[in-house]
Order: structure tokens, then C-alpha cells, then sequence
């Protein structure tokens, strides 16, 4: 595109010009035009494309005020998003109903408005100026408006100055629709980090913290099934949070005036487990000397977790499935059958589908169970929320220790965010009441966290050397080993390490090792 006021586009001499050269009026036009159109040739951003054509109005055009206003849809205003003579402030607070002022009338009829006279209050007098207001389309729809100002002009000139504007709408309006669809996802992405933050804080009072995109799923799930009455089935990893879980969806359901009972299924033998869940009569066997009401009846009412149903026994798991098909029950020795009035949550580590095929779980008692599941990620795949999780720690900790620990060093963040909690949040929570513990400066410092967390750079034990030479190292390490549990005794530190003698006592040569050091 070559600048209509160049050199280059001005013809070699008078002769080779067939027509008479336009009037200087049509210059600043063509100017417009063609810098307009080589800043769409560079591809700026959008907001930046849309301040620079404004800018080009001003310079050419003598426009003193202009604007595009987009049309938001959320909102249902026109709002500006780019503009000439006005400040930031008004720019914040400037926006249009449809059919409101110019600018919405405008939007709203698709027609290009021109007043030829406008008085404008400077606050040094009445200022006389013209207005043009044209719409933004894109194919059919009206996506906004560009509208200016500039002193007043004959009619004639502002007839002109419409033509040229409607021709810069087209120019610029898919980058009107690029402005309006960044705009219009920035809002959704604000509305749901609100959402994010209202589930997070909703949560908070079951300790259940955490911002990840993982943890908003199980949020999600939780207020999907808390309103009902459905059997929940909690997956996931030990110390992962499955009764934090179970807690939030109970005090967010219809039930969370009732009791919240939890039964530990794994910690209590068969015969112990059958009378711990339904209860028992006097003399129904040995040690039964009275009357006891089992977790089930003691739940009526609100809700029942049973953790850890994968340890349950083939005979307690015929007892359940009958309860939860017939949502009845019977004491042990009773022959009364007692209603069944609870919410059950369920939760598990273990892999039922594979114990189903092992025979080691009911395949119908399993769907009884797995009628809403949620899984719970591990720690290590929401890393996102190991600093927050270990914020809250520290102020928990700080204030049942009564101490003050107002920060965690970097190290010790370092550390936290390398390492790999195959313990989970559980794990994470014992680590921050030991480092509180600890604390005398207020602070959570490296050396607070367990040995386990400490890394090779924090305690200078990188390894050195070539890789032989590490192997070498490992090896002998492994050797000395193997001598110190068996006393010294060569022969069977070979056959642990699944070596011939001849081979062995060869390494310990090579190695320097001496086995009667490790005889007791």
C-alpha cells in the first residue's frame, strides 16, 4: 500500500495525471485510509488497533472526542473500549442503554447519525461542534458503534467525513468483534472465579481447602449430590480427604441437623464390626449383657459414612446388601426389624473392581454402593494447593500451639512444592504441625521439615563424580548393608543379594571392605 501524500505516489510529471488532482479536502481522507489500512497490515493487538484509528481521526480529521462502544452482551450496555478526548474516569463510567443518546439510537436503528450542530458545554462557554455516529457491522449484525466530534464544519464536508467513517467500520470491524469476545470471555472468566471462590469458601468450614481445577470438579459433585438423599461412594488414595468430603456433603444436605456417624470399617474385626453397625440384644453372645444400639440406628435421621468398605467381610457384606435393598435392619440375636433412616456415604482406597474379579467384594453389593462417585486427587496432582493447604496448617497450628508463625521461607516452599506426599494432605498436615512445633522465629525454615522432605541442594549432599563412580558408591553401599544385617556373614548376604560367594567376596575385595567389622 503505498501513502497517497509520498513521493513515490506522486506522478513524474504533470503530463502523465489524465484527471485533475483531487481537492486537498480528499487528502487527509486518503491518508485516513491508508494508514488505517497498514495498521491492519501489522497486526497489532486489537485494543491496540482500535486506540490507534482514533488516534489517526484526531491527527487527520481534526476530531476532538470519539469513542467505540461495543455492545456487551452480558450486561446488555454499550460500554466504550476505545477512545479519543476522554479521561480514564470517564471511559470507566461511560456507557449506553440501547436507543439511549446517539450512541444507542445509533446501535439500535443500524442508521448513521449526523448533527451538523451540537452545542458542547466546555465550562468556558458553549462550544458549537458536529457529531457523526456510525454503526459497527459485522455481516448483518450490529456488533457496536464508532462515533466523533470535531469543530463544526458545512455539511457538505460532514457528508464526506460519514462516508469515510462507515468505510473505517468495515475495516475494523472484525477487530470490533475480536475486542468483544475477549471481553465477553474475561467476564465469564470472572464470574467463575467468583463461583470458584464462593465453593471454596462454602467448603472452608470442613477444612476442605483448595483452589485447583481438580478440587472444583469435586466441589462440583459435592453440591450435586448433597441436596439428595443418593448413596455417595468416595475413591481416592489414603489421606486425601474422604471424610472431609463426606462431612461437607452431610452439612450440605437436607440431613445436617441430624448426627454425621463414622464408622471405621477397617479398624474392627468381623463379629465386632456386624454389632458395631446394627447393634445387638442382651445375650445375643458372649459379653452381651445388655442392650446396644448400633452406628445405623444411631444415625437416624442424618448421615452414616462407612470407611474403608473394601475390608469388609463376605458375610457383613450379604448383611449390607440386604439393608441398603430393603433400607431395613436387624439387631444381632433380634428378630425385630428396625427402618432404615440415614444417608449412606461410603469411601474406599482400594481398586473394587479388581477385588470383584478376585472375589473378594460382591459385584451387586459394589452398584449398591457406586451409585454417585467422586474421586479425590492426590496431592501430587493438585500441586497448586500444597501452599494454600500449607497456609492453613500453619494458622491452625499457630493458634491451637498459641504461636505466632507469620511466613514460610522459600527453601521450606521449595521443598513442600518438590516433594512427592505419598501421605497426601494428611501427610502435609502432620509435616506444618512438626514445622510449627519447631518454630522459634516465626517462620517455617527448611530445617523444620522432616529428613524425608530434605532435598540433595538444601543439605549439600549432591552427588559428585561420574556415573561409574556413583554406581560404584551405591553398589558398596548396598554391600555393607546386606554384612551389617547378617553379621558379617558373607555366604548369606550372597544368597540375599542373589550372588555366587565367588563374586560377591570379589566386590567386597574391590570395594575394601572389611566383613569382620560388621560381626557381633
Amino acid at each position: 500500500m503505498t501513502d497517497p501524500d509520498s513521493d513515490a505516489a506522486r506522478p513524474e510529471s504533470d503530463s502523465a495525471v489524465p484527471a485533475a488532482a483531487p481537492q486537498s479536502t480528499e487528502r487527509p481522507r486518503l491518508r485516513v485510509l491508508y494508514q488505517i489500512g497498514s495498521l491492519l497490515e501489522r497486526g497489532l493487538k486489537d485494543i491496540e488497533t482500535l486506540d490507534r484509528v482514533m488516534e489517526i481521526l484526531g491527527a487527520n480529521l481534526g476530531v476532538t472526542r470519539g469513542m467505540v462502544a461495543i455492545f456487551e452482551k452480558s450486561s446488555g450496555r454499550l460500554r466504550v473500549e476505545a477512545s479519543l478526548g476522554l479521561s480514564e474516569a470517564q471511559v470507566r463510567h461511560t456507557s449506553y442503554n440501547v436507543g439511549e443518546g446517539v450512541v444507542g439510537r445509533t446501535y439500535q436503528t443500524g442508521q448513521t447519525v449526523v448533527l451538523p450542530s451540537v452545542g458542547k458545554d466546555t465550562g468556558e462557554g458553549v462550544r458549537d461542534a458536529s457529531c457523526i455516529c456510525t454503526p459497527i457491522r459485522l455481516g448483518i449484525e450490529v456488533i457496536g458503534t464508532l462515533s466523533v466530534e470535531k469543530p463544526r464544519v458545512p455539511l457538505s464536508e460532514l457528508a464526506q467525513d460519514a462516508d469515510l467513517l462507515r468505510a473505517i467500520t468495515f475495516m475494523i470491524a472484525h477487530s470490533v468483534r475480536l475486542r468483544q469476545e475477549t471481553s465477553e470471555m474475561h467476564d465469564r472468566m470472572h464470574e467463575d472465579r467468583e463461583q470458584r471462590d464462593r465453593l471454596a469458601e462454602r467448603f472452608r468450614h470442613a477444612n476442605i481447602v483448595g483452589t485447583s481445577a481438580a478440587m472444583q470438579e469435586v466441589y462440583s459433585l459435592i453440591m450435586q449430590v448433597a441436596p439428595t438423599d443418593t448413596t455417595a461412594l468416595l475413591r481416592g488414595e489414603n489421606g486425601t480427604g474422604k471424610e472431609l468430603v463426606a462431612q461437607a456433603i452431610h452439612y450440605n444436605s437436607l440431613r445436617r441437623d441430624g448426627p454425621f456417624v463414622r464408622v471405621n470399617c477397617g479398624a474392627l474385626s468381623e463379629s465386632l464390626l456386624e454389632s458395631e453397625l446394627f447393634g445387638h440384644v442382651k445375650g445375643a453372645f458372649t459379653g452381651a449383657v445388655r442392650d446396644r444400639v448400633g452406628r445405623f440406628e444411631a444415625a437416624a435421621g442424618g448421615t452414616i459414612f462407612l470407611d474403608e468398605i473394601g475390608d469388609f467381610s463376605p458375610r457383613v457384606q450379604v448383611k449390607l446388601l440386604r439393608v441398603l435393598q430393603e433400607r431395613e435392619f436387624e439387631r444381632v440375636g433380634a428378630t425385630r426389624t428396625i427402618p432404615l433412616d440415614v444417608r449412606i456415604v461410603a469411601a474406599t482406597h482400594k481398586p473394587l473392581e479388581s477385588m470383584i474379579q478376585e472375589g473378594l467384594f460382591r459385584e451387586d453389593l459394589f452398584y449398591r454402593f457406586n451409585v454417585f462417585s467422586i474421586h479425590l486427587p492426590p496431592l501430587r496432582e493438585r500441586k497448586s494447593d500444597i501452599l494454600l493447604l500449607a497456609d492453613h496448617f500453619c494458622e491452625t497450628y499457630s493458634k491451637i500451639m498459641n504461636k505466632t508463625v507469620k511466613r514460610i521461607s522459600t527453601p521450606a516452599i521449595d521443598m513442600l512444592m518438590r516433594y512427592h506426599w505419598p501421605g497426601n494432605v494428611r501427610e502435609l498436615q502432620n509435616v506444618l504441625e512438626r514445622a510449627v512445633l519447631l518454630s522459634s522465629d516465626g517462620a517455617i525454615h527448611g530445617f523444620h521439615l522432616p529428613p524425608s522432605l530434605q532435598t540433595a541442594e538444601a543439605t549439600q549432599t549432591e552427588m559428585t563424580g561420574s556415573l561409574e563412580s556413583q554406581l560404584d558408591t551405591y553398589e558398596r553401599e548396598i554391600i555393607i548393608e546386606a554384612l551389617k544385617r547378617l553379621s558379617g556373614n558373607v555366604a548369606s548376604a550372597a544368597r540375599e543379594l542373589n550372588m555366587t560367594y565367588r563374586k560377591l567376596a570379589y566386590r567386597i575385595q574391590a570395594h575394601g571392605i572389611n566383613p569382620k567389622l560388621y560381626k557381633r
